[in-house]
């Protein structure tokens, strides 16, 4: 049946508004990329898992690439999201430690002990486990490297879905801890786990590319054209070397200046002016530009801000959305289409998959708070304000969420596919189950809070 009316013009305006500012909203939330990214993993399952839908995930297997004259670059699709988007995620990674490291969180000895002693305990003990129960098994026992990484998109996002049950201080620490946990995870992936024989000659020319493109940041160089493309020259000779090519974007992301010329005082005082100066002929009344002098005048302020804002922060902002909506969602897509079965019966595969479980759930909470302790104990480090150690340890357990890079690992650590698609299997149910406990000792801790709130204003 049709509706009696149709809706008005200002009913559907209302609507559209209505909906555009929601999605605006969802967008821009923390927990927007580990909705999508869950999203994208229960899309992969069942079309991995329902053999009618099987046959779709022939496309990554298909081989695509670059030929010019006699160069010639191909691989699977599946290699392109891996060694290629995902060297563009290690881009944005390296430039929020950057960041961290030069004025934010670990930028100073006192700020950062916490979270670095936190990071190392989570990566310690996670390894320390898997090898307890892999480490007779030539099979697995490379595998050491697959627990110890934190996926911060979920994390965070859990704690964005958590709100006010998770204190201010946590967040802040958790985010802190991945990213030391990320270059933790960086330094591991490129030591151990080369993607073939190591070429000298090709790893040498990357090297002396970076070199340049670092010594051009330090020289003040900030055009963009001179770093994307001095990337993807770096990105191919690391990619040729052995090394996995995704280092490429982390060295990259070394070399980008992250510091302006623009004197913060005469910016100032020159903003000031341009809004006066656009106060003056502007009508106020007016609810859009529409002259020629406005529009001059916005423009210079336009040319002052893009002046002033650093060319680190000018990359991180344009690609963070394109590597959360866009090249996690096609990882996710690409390798969480799992068959959810494990022969346990297999050799090799009952230790790959509990030290991978015991690892992330038990050996990431566990390494986070004793490690924390004894840099609080020493007097190295002092908790963050309205924390205590319970909620450390909760934190911890949300840190067993190693999704992203613990698939990633797992990729280069087997060459047996049961033994790939096995750990995958124990990170997707190790890192659900951390997300789940680490969200309901939350709960229960804000609940059990508001009681003794409520009993003692009576």
């Amino acid at each position: 049946m049709k509706p009696d009316t149709e809706p008005t013009i200002e009913e559907t305006r209302k609507n559209n508004s209505w909906a555009a500012r929601y999605t605006r909203k969802f967008f821009k939330s923390e927990s927007a990329g580990g909705i999508l990214l869950l999203i994208c993993t229960v899309i992969a399952l069942i079309f991995a898992n329902v053999p009618a839908l099987q046959p779709v995930l022939d496309i990554w297997h298909y081989e695509g690439g670059i030929e010019f004259g006699s160069f010639s670059l191909k691989m699977s699709l599946l290699d392109w999201v891996n060694d290629a988007l995902m060297a563009i995620f290690f881009f944005t990674v390296g430039l929020e430690i950057k960041r961290e490291m030069c004025v934010g969180r670990l930028s100073s000895i006192k700020r950062s002990v916490l979270p670095i002693f936190a990071a190392l305990g989570g990566m310690v003990f996670p390894a320390l486990i898997f090898t307890i129960f892999n480490g007779g098994n030539p099979a697995t026992a490379h595998g050491w490297g697959v627990p110890m990484a934190t996926d911060i998109a979920f994390a965070v996002g859990i704690l964005a879905i958590l709100g006010s049950k998770a204190p201010i201080g946590i967040k802040v620490l958790l985010t802190a801890i991945a990213i030391v946990d990320d270059l933790g995870s960086i330094i591991v992936l490129a030591i151990f786990y080369p993607t073939h024989a190591i070429h000298l000659s090709f790893l040498l020319i990357g090297l002396g590319i970076f070199l340049l493109l670092y010594l051009l940041g330090r020289f003040g160089v900030r055009n963009k054209w001179v770093y994307v493309i001095g990337g993807i020259f770096l990105w191919y000779y690391i990619y040729q070397s052995g090394v996995h090519a995704t280092i490429a974007g982390v060295l990259l992301a070394i070399s980008v200046p992250y510091k302006t010329k623009i004197n913060v005082l005469d910016f100032g005082t020159k903003m000031k002016y341009l809004r006066d100066e656009l106060l003056r002929v502007s009508d106020i009344e007016v609810e859009s530009l529409a002259n020629d002098e406005e529009m001059h005048i916005v423009h210079e302020m336009s040319e002052y801000l893009d002046a002033v804002e650093p060319l680190m922060h000018k990359f991180e902002s344009n690609l963070q959305p394109i590597v959360n909506f866009f090249i996690m969602p096609v990882f996710a897509l690409a390798n969480a289409a799992v068959l959810l079965q494990m022969d346990f019966s297999a050799p090799g595969v009952s230790g790959l998959a509990l030290g991978i479980f015991f690892g992330l759930l038990v050996g990431k909470p566990v390494g986070i708070y004793l490690f924390s302790l004894l840099s609080v104990k020493c007097k190295l480090a002092a908790l963050p304000a309205g924390v205590n150690w319970i909620q450390i340890l909760a934190m911890g357990v949300l840190a067993g969420i190693g999704f992203t890079m613990s698939i990633f690992i797992d990729n280069l650590a087997f060459h047996d596919a049961a033994l790939v698609n096995t750990g995958k299997v124990a990170i997707l149910i190790t890192s659900a189950s951390a997300a789940i406990i680490g969200y309901l000792i939350f709960s229960r801790m804000s609940k059990h809070q508001s009681i003794m709130n409520s009993n003692n204003k009576q």
